[in-house]
């Protein structure tokens, strides 16, 4: 008994954490066009993408922005630790470290957009707009996909409750008429 209820709390632990991590994973997944609009705005207002990020981390709220104060705290502690002003490698290696640790495509991809963006000197304002609707569109089509396998499931009550009580009520007056008719 004893050896069963301690596999059945083990069981039960692992079922909660996984679903713990499932909820942080959605969340980060739906909290992304969020940052990236953020960032994108922050940038084009003239600030450093490390400045922009730290502001949007002070912002947002959420596992997200958490993981983005600790991808600026990194940034900064490895800054601290060169003795130039950096010349932003770090800053893409704490995004990097960020987008293992949240383990979701879509930030990998965001992440690998902004690393690209900074090393090849594009607009990084213009790449974090579209991060951000590719995100969304990304946060759109899961979305369209989770109702799609919930309408099979919405189907089952009308098929069962619904459609047989239907047709009682329609066949019940024929049925009680086919019954007062005596031969």
């Amino acid at each position: 008994l004893v050896a069963i209820s301690g596999a059945v709390g083990a069981i039960l632990c692992d079922r909660a954490l996984t679903r713990a991590a499932v909820r942080r994973r959605d969340a980060i997944r739906m909290g992304l066009p969020a940052v990236a609009d953020l960032l994108a705005l922050a940038v084009a207002a003239g600030e450093s993408p490390v400045a922009a990020l730290d502001r949007v981390a002070r912002i947002a709220r959420g596992p997200l922005a958490t993981e983005c104060r600790r991808a600026c705290d990194d940034a900064r502690r490895s800054r601290r630790a060169c003795d130039d002003a950096g010349s932003g490698v770090p800053f893409a290696e704490a995004l990097d470290a960020m987008a293992d640790r949240v383990d979701v495509p879509a930030v990998r991809r965001f992440v690998d957009g902004v690393a690209i963006a900074v090393q090849r000197g594009t607009p990084l304002a213009d790449v974090l707009r579209a991060q951000a609707g590719d995100a969304r569109a990304d946060l759109h089509r899961g979305l369209l996909e989770t109702a799609g396998r919930k309408e099979v499931l919405m189907l089952v009550p009308v098929v069962f409750l619904v459609l047989p009580t239907v047709v009682l009520v329609a066949l019940y007056p024929a049925i009680s008429s086919l019954s007062s008719i005596n031969p």
